[in-house]
């Protein structure tokens, strides 16, 4: 069997990202719009529930593993 030699998916694998970036860029500007306009005690308030998720969420996976809990809130 005849190998190809490799280089061309390349381009097509960056032309299918930036078009990705490009599709996704409004959203995530008017996202960043929008956590730039909020006071900081929500920002505050978003920030913790987003490390308190990330903390379930890695304690369930370390039971699943058979580990115990880890880290500094455990």
């Amino acid at each position: 069997m005849t190998r190809l030699p490799r280089g061309g998916g390349g381009r097509a694998r960056a032309a299918r990202a930036a078009h990705g970036v490009r599709r996704a860029w409004p959203y995530l500007l008017m996202a960043w719009e929008r956590w730039q306009s909020l006071p900081p005690e929500r920002k505050e308030r978003y920030k913790r529930q987003a490390r308190d998720y990330a903390t379930r969420g890695r304690k369930l996976i370390d039971e699943r593993r058979g580990r115990g809990p880890r880290g500094r809130n455990s």
